[in-house]
């Protein structure tokens, strides 16, 4: 979790500032998996105390995009379509593992699909899966000049 890295800035720090900033963290990017976890705490809950569905609909296009971003060879890459479906509730203090992966890879359009679990935290073994979605991106757009650096940024924390 955050701070158990001596000190060092966390992956999602650099690759997503708004997963960041709600505690998630970045554990693998590469071409075919994208994954992480969260602890639901107030800051990602809805007012009765369970995580937000906005906030996994963010985990979701963040992770898809990620994932997108590398598999493109590092193009701009631009969301089209996100769906999700929330199958169980994540309580304040659940921790929640997220994990997504490429459905289809071409050239122009991504599908990813991304599911998130309830996972014991003694055992980080998946209890309950909480939501599932698919994310659709345009993958083959140039980069601008203002965001070259988004690509050493990824290649940094990507096993590719």
């Amino acid at each position: 979790m955050a701070g158990d890295d001596g000190g060092r800035p966390s992956k999602t720090a650099d690759l997503d500032a708004p997963l960041h900033v709600f505690g998630f963290e970045i554990d693998v990017v590469s071409p075919s998996l994208v994954n992480g976890r969260l602890r639901v705490t107030p800051k990602c809950c809805q007012p009765f105390k369970v995580l937000h569905g906005g906030v996994s609909a963010l985990i979701a296009e963040a992770l898809g995009s990620i994932g997108t971003h590398v598999a493109s060879g590092f193009k701009r890459i631009a969301g089209v379509q996100l769906s999700i479906n929330h199958i169980k509730a994540a309580l304040l203090g659940d921790l929640v593992f997220a994990e997504a992966r490429p459905v289809s890879v071409g050239k122009t359009i991504q599908v990813w699909e991304v599911k998130m679990w309830k996972i014991d935290p003694t055992t980080m073994e998946k209890r309950a899966l909480l939501a599932t979605s698919r994310v659709t991106l345009l993958s083959n757009l140039p980069v601008p000049d203002n965001a070259k650096e988004a690509e050493s940024i990824l290649r940094r924390h990507a096993k590719l």
